[in-house]
């Protein structure tokens, strides 16, 4: 799996699920039932993407976001 991914990207997506997360079980913002489960969803398929620096829509579309990948 050849990464696809930049790192500003990858920081981005963590930011982005570390705030869902947040929101998800910190506020009181996400209770109900389902945006809780999108939220906590979409952090963790940011989470996992970001620390593999693969995203597979990059991959399909042909889009990729760092300078030197392969």
């Amino acid at each position: 799996m050849t990464t696809n991914m930049g790192k500003f990207d990858r920081a981005l997506r963590i930011l982005i699920a570390a705030t869902l997360a947040v929101l998800a079980f910190g506020t009181g913002t996400l209770e109900s039932g389902i945006l809780f489960w999108v939220a906590l969803a979409v952090a963790a398929v940011f989470t996992l993407t970001a620390f593999v620096g693969n995203c597979p829509i990059y991959h399909i579309i042909g889009l990729k976001t760092c300078r030197n990948c392969g």
